[in-house]
């Protein structure tokens, strides 16, 4: 008795520690902040992690006397990252060599300008040829520095009338193209991107915000309200963008947190903006739902967040690969080039991984970067062999490897049975291969209608070509044989109709 006694008390002490081991396992790194993809019918369905933690930098581990303030931006060019520390009015150079981070620089101010300490520096850009372009805020400028962070020149508030109205030039984004353009998003200039040519003039707005009204409100304006009241109360105008981040091709992908959520699943809210030269929207967006985040974001008891996701960043690789960064949920979205979801994870939890306040992300290669504004941190992620894939099966593709793209593919299909994209990815190979009768197989299991409508047609196309001279048989005999069968029957009434007559006579 007094065993059995025991060994009861031994199985309450485990059944109570599991829990507690259970919990302590999930905070363990990355395994508390899980990877999602969403089916068919917009179901949320978890996936094998494309991305784990390597490290997470702070104050201490980046070795800083002074701790840092508020950062607000990231830039990579090459091995260095340019860390942004708005709050202590200085710029850091991070040199990441393997998993090793070390600090090289810190730029607190620039030789030969007149005014020479930075304020509140907000954005940095570095060109090819190592000169520095900085969103010195407070000081109302972007200013262009050597390598050797000598002074070279600025880009100011324009003398425009355009500008009139706006009392300072607050540059907190911005990005500069291969010619030396750099296009500005200014916090109090809501007309779109503020564009100057190299040598510092300005030429204009580029890729204005759609203006974002509330119906009810528009009709109490149009209909009830007189014209000093009108011209009491704000107008509708655009907004501003959040951010933006310019890819190879010269490319401007633009973050926009100012708009209805209804809007959203309606493809009317434009959350991500690829802009051209001319300021046009030229986003492709080739999956059943836009590229807007969160499918579902009504707060629960195991999510109480509430809100559509608002992307305070973008970063986009060398594949074309964009990851847009979610402010209110802490998570990453990837999508590909054709606007379709590759995986999303993050958490708002205080783990590895997870953010309070997501301000900015980067990428040097396929790892990733994400700058935590409040906690201060720097987390660098790197893919798994489940994220790799993804890459190396869509750039296959691409390259026109097209067998071995279904093969990677189907490897990726292995680690994730739900995955849509991965039969659509073998669908497509094949349908380069003109094997459309498996392809059609593929596209129906990734419930891709018109990829399987595609496929069909050529299928059709082919079997008729194939199999004409049976379709004409066919056709012939099914033209001929009632022809046939009419004229047997007239000249075996004739028969009948003479012999009936003439025996009849003979009679």
């Amino acid at each position: 008795m007094k065993a059995m006694r025991t060994v009861v008390s031994l199985l309450l002490v485990i059944v109570t520690l599991v829990p507690f081991g259970c919990a302590f396992a999930a905070q363990d790194g990355f395994t508390s902040t899980y990877t999602y993809n969403y089916d068919y019918w917009e179901d949320l369905r978890e996936s094998p992690d494309a991305y784990r933690v390597e490290t997470v930098l702070n104050s201490s581990s980046l070795g800083l006397d002074v701790p840092l303030n508020s950062p607000q931006s990231l830039y990579v060019r090459n091995h260095d990252i340019y860390l942004c520390d708005t709050g202590n009015n200085r710029i850091i150079q991070i040199r990441r060599e393997g998993a090793v981070c070390t600090v090289t620089r810190i730029i607190t101010a620039i030789q030969g300008s007149e005014v020479a300490e930075l304020k509140t520096p907000s954005d940095c850009f570095v060109d090819v040829n190592d000169n520095i372009y900085i969103a010195d805020t407070d000081n109302h400028r972007i200013v262009m520095v050597d390598k050797d962070l000598n002074f070279i020149k600025e880009f100011v508030k324009p003398d425009d009338p355009t500008f009139d109205g706006v009392s300072s030039f607050l540059p907190s984004r911005f990005v500069v193209d291969s010619s030396g353009r750099v296009y500005v998003q200014a916090k109090n200039v809501n007309k779109g991107l503020v564009k100057f040519e190299p040598d510092t003039t300005f030429t204009g707005f580029i890729g204005a915000n759609k203006v974002v009204y509330n119906l009810a409100e528009y009709i109490w304006r149009k209909w009830f309200m007189t014209k000093e009241q009108r011209s009491q109360t704000s107008n509708f105008v655009p907004t501003e963008y959040k951010n933006v981040y310019i890819d190879n091709d010269g490319f401007i992908y633009a973050t926009n947190v100012a708009f209805d959520e209804y809007d959203l699943k309606w493809d009317a809210a434009y959350p991500i903006r690829r802009l051209n030269n001319l300021g046009n929207d030229i986003l492709i967006k080739n999956d059943r739902y836009p590229p807007i985040g969160d499918l579902d974001w009504v707060a629960s008891s195991s999510d109480p967040a509430e809100g559509p996701s608002k992307f305070y960043d973008i970063t986009v690789l060398d594949n074309d690969v964009y990851i847009a960064l979610d402010n209110t949920r802490g998570r990453l979205f990837g999508f590909d080039s054709q606007g379709i979801m590759l995986w999303a994870f993050g958490t708002r939890n205080s783990v590895d991984g997870g953010f309070r306040q997501a301000a900015s992300i980067e990428h040097m290669g396929y790892d990733l970067m994400v700058l935590d504004s409040l906690y201060c941190t720097l987390t660098i992620f790197t893919p798994t062999e489940y994220g790799r894939l993804i890459y190396e099966a869509s750039e296959q593709y691409l390259r026109g490897e097209y067998d071995t793209s279904a093969d990677t593919w189907r490897e990726v299909l292995k680690m994730n049975a739900n995955y849509n994209l991965a039969y659509r990815g073998i669908g497509r190979s094949l349908m380069r291969q003109e094997d459309y009768e498996q392809a059609m197989y593929y596209f129906e299991m990734a419930n891709d209608r018109e990829n399987y409508g595609r496929a069909f047609r050529y299928y059709r196309k082919i079997w008729v070509e194939e199999n004409l001279w049976w379709v004409a048989i066919i056709i012939a005999a099914l033209l001929i044989v009632p022809l046939i069968r009419k004229r047997i029957k007239i000249m075996k009434w004739e028969v009948e109709y003479y012999e009936h007559n003439h025996v009849k006579k003979a009679e």
